[in-house]
């Protein structure tokens, strides 16, 4: 079922057997990338008899790493809808405007699509604890596949992390800890307690496999779109791996003669408070310096250091590409504006490529008669912090006795 031969480094091109757990490459510690059989790939199967298929990432069985289907661990993750945002264009004066909403994923966030691949994958390869750092909802999404596999999992996360986040991890029975720093002092403990503990890291992109849950979302933009790409792609940008998914999604595409050679410019955005890619790619420089002290209320995006730093910086250019900061309070708006125009309630994350997009725009950088499709990441309904609003409570009777109602 499956057409993967191997895995390669992504920067010194070394190739490894992938018949066992691996995580970054021995000689140089970058990402591993899977490798397929393309040219098998695309005479087994065309890009006409995905139609039908089951509405969830597994429709792209051939292109993804597990063997046997009996190791499979699905929620029914994936196919989530490319929606057009007609309010929007027309208040904004664009001609085309989609979002492809991750928030109505299972666990509401796109992050289940990676974790869903790699703990089959890590189930058929044998491991049976697995640990993550993360900003919230990788730690939510891995608790919960770990759930569904039989597995153990342990999550570490920043102790201002939702707490909705919390919560998930500690009903599916995963061992939850908070700490007292960022995403990446929560890494450092995984990586020093792995000889300890035994579990196997499933931190973003120092395992092979979570980057291809999330190139999916590069397979259905296309076959939603009718396998014609938009000419932009806006967004949020942590740890990237959403990003460089796609953009390996494109290459596997063209290798299987699903589509051509025309890529959409990526953009990564980022908060004003923590921004090493945008720094890097403003900078010209093909790695990001570690970002001092982030500062940001949007956790997905709060991510100082990237192990996959050059890859994204390389696809940003090779695009043509840009990258946008925002501020918290952009963001805030964004989010109410996608929501009140739209009624997509999108996370802090999703919504910040609303507020890059009005920069761009602004700017000049994205022309309005462009193609445009916004990330959301996530559902807004994980971040009830976000939004300390004060309902108004309104005694029914006395608010409609006027019109004889409720009297």
């Amino acid at each position: 079922m499956s057409f993967m031969t191997h895995l390669q480094c992504t920067r010194c091109g070394e190739s490894y057997a992938a018949d066992e757990l691996r995580t970054t490459c021995p000689k140089d510690a970058k990402p591993l990338y899977p490798r397929y059989n393309l040219a098998a790939a695309g005479r087994a199967v065309r890009r006409e008899d995905l139609a039908g298929r089951v509405a969830s990432l597994w429709r792209y069985r051939e292109l993804l790493p597990i063997a046997d289907d009996a190791n499979v661990v699905t929620l029914g993750e994936g196919w989530t809808p490319l929606l057009r945002a007609p309010r929007l264009e027309r208040e904004w004066g664009l001609r085309d405007l989609r979002v492809k909403d991750e928030g109505q994923i299972v666990t509401g966030s796109f992050k289940a699509r990676g974790m869903a691949v790699a703990v089959s994958r890590a189930k058929e390869l044998g491991a049976t604890r697995l640990a993550v750092p993360s900003a919230g909802n990788a730690g939510g999404a891995l608790a919960t596949y770990a759930a569904r596999a039989g597995l153990e999992s342990y999550i570490f996360m920043p102790s201002d992390v939702p707490v909705i986040n919390r919560i998930e991890c500690v009903v599916a029975g995963a061992h939850c800890y908070l700490v007292r720093g960022f995403i990446t002092d929560c890494g450092k403990i995984v990586r020093e307690g792995t000889p300890t503990m035994g579990w196997f890291d499933m931190s973003t992109l120092r395992e092979p496999y979570r980057v291809e849950g999330k190139k999916t979302m590069g397979y259905e933009l296309a076959e939603q779109s009718g396998w014609e790409l938009p000419d932009v792609i806006l967004y949020p940008t942590g740890g990237g791996t959403g990003l460089v998914g796609m953009w390996k999604a494109f290459e596997e595409m063209e290798g299987l003669g699903w589509i051509g050679p025309r890529r959409p410019r990526m953009v990564a955005v980022q908060s004003e408070g923590c921004a090493p890619i945008v720094r890097a790619f403003q900078e010209g420089k093909e790695e990001a310096a570690p970002w001092a002290d982030p500062q940001t209320e949007a956790a997905g995006i709060r991510v100082p250091a990237a192990v996959a730093d050059f890859v994204m910086l390389d696809v940003i250019r090779k695009s043509g590409g840009t990258g946008v900061t925002v501020s918290d309070a952009e963001i805030a708006d964004a989010v109410r504006l996608m929501t009140s125009r739209e009624g997509i309630f999108a996370s802090p994350e999703g919504a910040a490529t609303l507020a890059g997009l009005r920069k761009l725009l602004d700017s000049g950088q994205i022309d309005r008669q462009e193609r445009i499709v916004l990330f959301n990441t996530g559902s807004g309904l994980k971040y009830p912090e976000w939004f300390p609003v004060e309902l108004p409570v309104l005694e029914a009777n006395r608010a409609f006795a006027e019109y004889g109602i409720g009297g």
